[in-house]
């Protein structure tokens, strides 16, 4: 067994992250070092740039900025003022009513735009400030956004979802996307039993009960916006189009609503419109740059080595699945969430299916694995997009997320070892 590409491929991507390279070219520059010990530097050079092209040749990643525009729309286009109303009706007098109002809108927010970033900023913005007002720490309401934003990225429609079905070979989206559901639900319920008794621990606020007529009326109020799902996720379930052209009818329907609540314009449209180039930018060459390193992982039979060495270490399931979450765990600290999937799957998914473990599961437990990576420092893009809204630090928020990441780790145990819990909405459907 030749140890030397894992070898320079570990230690090369750890220099360039530790100097400061961006995630993205730490992947590429490591990743063409790793090749260059088997082949030519020209021969290095030219594969690696052929596969990062091909890498972003197929139809289904176009879902992607199809949904990040969607995102965007709903989220400038008043989306996000009507859910929050609609979850304040229903839960703002419970303990820690705002806290609770966070979560369920981030839920229902995050999976209309399927970006945990959108869900947060958004969230952040408009609850933040009024959680202040109301007598709320803002590091808990930071970390209350920030833990809760994640619950979208499960949820569907999700781009990380479409994500690791290009990196597992084929496995359905749309089977992805019904699993998604009861592991997202679960994760947001948890949060919001550790968020309440966080808020009555230290006696915050409560609303005032809502009369029956105000939760009719804010519900009628958000169904244009939860129509999205239904038409999104309904038409691929029922195989009315493919999860492309539903991003597409998604984008279409998020501008019409936005023209008709009046709060997409001329003025404001080329800032989403150049925002979501942005994004959709950062994440394809996340892309690109994976399935290169994807590629030299296989070229060099690290995959294979590794999962023998896994194998090698134990044959029980329970034991295998702990210490692939903990690998996981690991990984998503100091790595995004795009790249890991693409890098790691081809590497876990082979050892998981020897078990015996559907890969429908093993992706939803992947992807809520990484959420929790999202929240934690050096690398997680959610916490630092939190604490920057509320203006707060990563020392100050540390201790209200504890809690809240120990919901996410439950929830993570669940559905790790509970298989029911994600294939149950599939099988009902017939995937």
């Amino acid at each position: 067994m030749d140890s030397i590409p894992i070898l320079v491929l570990v230690i090369s991507f750890l220099f360039f992250v530790g100097v400061g390279t961006a995630v993205a070219w730490s992947i590429v520059l490591s990743s063409l070092l790793t090749l260059m010990y088997s082949l030519p530097t020209v021969a290095a050079l030219t594969t690696i740039a052929q596969r990062m092209g091909t890498g972003l040749d197929s139809f289904a990643l176009l879902a992607i900025p199809f949904f990040i525009l969607s995102g965007q729309l709903m989220t400038h286009g008043g989306s996000a003022y009507r859910l929050i109303r609609f979850a304040k009706t229903l839960v703002g007098t419970f303990p820690g009513g705002l806290a609770l109002i966070n979560i369920i809108s981030a839920m229902l927010m995050g999976a209309i735009a399927g970006s945990a970033m959108a869900s947060a900023s958004a969230m952040g913005s408009i609850l933040g400030p009024e959680m202040e007002k109301e007598g709320y720490d803002k590091e808990y309401g930071a970390a209350v956004n920030i833990t809760s934003s994640t619950t979208g990225l499960v949820i569907p429609p999700s781009n990380v979802l479409i994500v690791y079905s290009l990196a597992s070979g084929g496995v359905s989206i749309a089977s992805l996307f019904l699993a998604g559901y009861i592991p997202g639900i679960l994760t947001g319920i948890l949060l919001m039993l550790v968020a309440s008794f966080w808020a009555k621990r230290k006696n915050y606020p409560t609303s005032r009960r809502s009369s029956f007529k105000e939760i009719v009326t804010s519900f009628l109020h958000a169904i244009p916006s939860l129509f999205l799902l239904i038409v999104v996720i309904g038409g691929i379930v029922a195989g009315f189009f493919t999860a492309t052209e539903a991003s597409a009818i998604a984008v279409l329907y998020s501008f019409l609503l936005g023209v008709i609540y009046r709060e997409i314009k001329r003025d404001n449209l080329y800032a989403i419109l150049l925002e979501s180039a942005k994004t959709s930018a950062v994440v394809l060459l996340l892309i690109a740059a994976s399935m290169s390193m994807s590629w030299v992982l296989s070229y060099e039979n690290i995959p294979q080595i590794l999962s023998d060495l896994i194998l090698g270490f134990s044959d029980n399931k329970v034991v295998i699945l702990l210490l692939i979450n903990c690998i996981l765990l690991i990984v998503g600290i100091f790595m995004d969430m795009t790249p890991a999937v693409l890098i790691f799957t081809p590497i876990f998914l082979p050892v998981v299916q020897s078990l015996g473990i559907d890969p429908v599961q093993f992706g939803i437990v992947m992807v809520l694995n990484l959420c929790i990576g999202l929240c934690t420092p050096p690398v997680g893009s959610v916490l630092f997009v939190g604490i920057g809204i509320a203006k707060t630090s990563v020392e100050k928020v540390i201790k209200p997320l504890l809690p809240l990441f120990l919901a996410m780790l439950v929830a993570l145990l669940l559905i790790t070892y509970i298989p029911e819990l994600t294939l149950a909405l599939p099988k009902v459907f017939g995937f």
